[in-house]
């Protein structure tokens, strides 16, 4: 039987984070975390990248984009979504969520989502920790990929 273990080592990692801005005054915060995991990590500050965009929607077209270059690792989505009175948040939370899946597998990358989705500022601002998790995500499913790729070529 083989195992793979985890890893957590990331120097060699590249890492692309794009942030939502919508709801900035969380999801500002919630980028800071994640910048600051993937740093105590030991991702080299020169190997990410942040984008920022408008909002949610917006998020799995710039994943894609930064997935089609082939230069990055891992990929992590941040921002937040908050229930407001229409169906509104439904759709956009479905449709990021679907698309930020649908990025991954097509370009076999690992994208850590913490687009969070709450009903109100008060949750929202108690999950910024998922900002880190993400971090953590990213760095080590990267690495997990690696090794299942490493085997791979072994055969």
């Amino acid at each position: 039987m083989q195992t793979l273990a985890v890893n957590h080592q990331s120097s060699h990692l590249r890492i692309g984070v794009v942030q939502a801005r919508f709801t900035d005054e969380i999801g500002t915060p919630l980028r800071q975390a994640c910048i600051s995991k993937l740093l105590e990590l030991g991702v080299l500050e020169h190997n990410i990248t942040v984008a920022t965009v408008p909002g949610a929607l917006e998020v799995p077209l710039v994943l894609q984009n930064l997935a089609a270059t082939g230069d990055y690792d891992a990929l992590i989505a941040l921002g937040v979504i908050i229930r407001g009175e229409t169906y509104h948040f439904e759709l956009v939370a479905n449709e990021s969520g679907a698309a930020i899946t649908r990025v991954g597998l097509d370009f076999n990358i690992p994208i850590a989502n913490a687009i969070l989705t709450t009903e109100n500022d008060e949750q929202a601002i108690a999950r910024i920790v998922k900002g880190e998790e993400a971090a953590v995500v990213a760095v080590e499913l990267a690495n997990l990929l690696a090794q299942i790729n490493v085997a791979d070529n072994e055969e």
